[in-house]
């Protein structure tokens, strides 16, 4: 019987069943296409106690965390976010020399480094020991291990509490949020703050992002169930920030509880916002299923066509979610040929489970195709000014996600 993995309730309802497909992350080489893989199921439930939506934890952080394949420097438009949040971040806690900042699953450095640039003290905690090297190459101090109560004492020992403990896009992955959560307050101050960024199940549920569950993707937040979460390591969120990361994501501000305070306007609105969507009760998780099998309809009949008038589509980007949603639709070469990132690494690998080539991103302006789909969709403003050569040749670009949009990259407007 599957439980809660926050309250220990067994009243799970379910919210997507997106089938069974491999973790998102294990790219094949070359000599692994003729090799079985491994999938685990993909059912997305909501706990209608606590109303933390949640996978099932079928893999464990250290099957993927210890080699990781993504490498958050290759999005330029993320480090200039983390370069944001930091100057934010010094001038709104007044950190200085004096200071002490740790960021849990800091991955290559990218936060970090502009920590390190303003002269305060800093130290990454990170699993996956190839972008952890990379971290200290960029010159960011950086421990490479998971975080528990034992990690959060270790690091506290040497160096002292944290006056800001930072976790961008890591609360989701961990399937033990109770242990990792009394981590966070063993690395906080008594009278320091913590912050988290983690994608809002409001938009991931009302603009139908389903690609971004996957398995490394244990749990999704509201604010309502992170302040739960929170609650259970002695933390309490005093504010929120609304973000365009990731589709749409929130800024978690949390203190312990003896210092935190009344939260702010701006969470309670945004509590209010997710009662009024019906994402505090059951009802508001009733149409996602079937919003689903609309994007998937759309794109596969895209895609046939095009195919069917020989035209060529390629696609940008292998990001995870680019992999949940390969598979949920059973796009295959014969539809989707190949196709690029920036990130070396996957260069020369194949999706997991479509088997697609991933190629450098100079094919695309060797093969000139007529369609480019965009797999990392969040990241649109960004990748159509990266990809406005595609117009050269007549090329467009493929948004799957909302719903299916046909761009033209000169002038950014819908074609179909």
């Amino acid at each position: 019987m599957l439980t809660c993995r926050l309250c220990g309730s067994e009243r799970l309802a379910d919210v997507a069943d997106l089938g069974a497909t491999p973790p998102c992350e294990r790219f094949l080489t070359a000599a692994q296409r003729d090799e079985p893989e491994q999938t685990y199921p993909l059912h997305l439930r909501v706990c209608t106690e606590c109303w933390l939506s949640q996978l099932p934890p079928l893999i464990t952080p250290e099957e993927t965390f210890t080699e990781y394949a993504y490498f958050s420097s290759y999005s330029s438009s993320w480090v200039e976010h983390a370069e944001r949040f930091v100057s934010g971040a010094v001038q709104r806690l007044g950190l200085g020399g004096d200071s002490f900042v740790v960021e849990v699953a800091s991955n290559d450095g990218y936060l970090l480094q502009h920590v390190v640039r303003q002269g305060i003290g800093c130290l990454g905690i990170e699993p996956s020991g190839n972008v952890g090297r990379a971290a200290r190459e960029r010159g960011v101090p950086t421990l490479t291990a998971f975080l528990d109560e034992a990690t959060a004492e270790r690091v506290r020992k040497a160096h002292g509490p944290a006056d800001l403990v930072v976790a961008n896009n890591v609360y989701a992955h961990i399937p033990d949020v109770l242990g990792f959560t009394r981590g966070l307050r063993g690395l906080v101050a008594d009278d320091g703050w913590v912050s988290i960024e983690v994608q809002h199940l409001l938009t991931l549920i009302e603009l139908t992002q389903y690609d971004t569950i996957y398995h490394e993707h244990f749990q999704y937040y509201t604010v309502a169930s992170a302040q739960r979460a929170l609650a259970t390591g002695g933390l309490a969120v005093v504010d929120v920030e609304l973000l365009p990361t990731h589709g749409g994501s929130i800024r978690l501000w949390a203190r312990p509880v003896a210092v935190a305070g009344e939260p702010s306007t701006r969470m309670l609105d945004v509590l209010a916002r997710e009662k009024a969507a019906g994402l505090h009760e059951q009802s508001g998780y009733a149409e996602f299923g079937r919003r689903i099998a609309t994007v998937r309809r759309e794109l596969l009949g895209f895609l046939v066509q095009a195919a069917e008038e020989g035209r060529t589509v390629v696609g940008y980007g292998a990001p995870g979610k680019g992999n949940t949603l390969l598979n949920h639709c059973g796009i295959r070469p014969d539809l989707l040929a190949y196709t690029v990132d920036r990130n070396p690494y996957k260069h020369g690998r194949y999706t997991p489970g479509t088997r697609i080539p991933i190629l450098a991103p100079e094919r695309i302006a060797e093969d000139r195709p007529d369609y480019v789909l965009v797999l990392p969709w969040n990241l649109r403003a960004e990748l159509t000014e990266q990809l406005a050569y595609v117009a050269e040749w007549g090329g467009r670009l493929v948004f799957p996600i909302p719903r299916l949009e046909v761009v033209d990259p000169a002038r950014t407007e819908v074609s179909r």
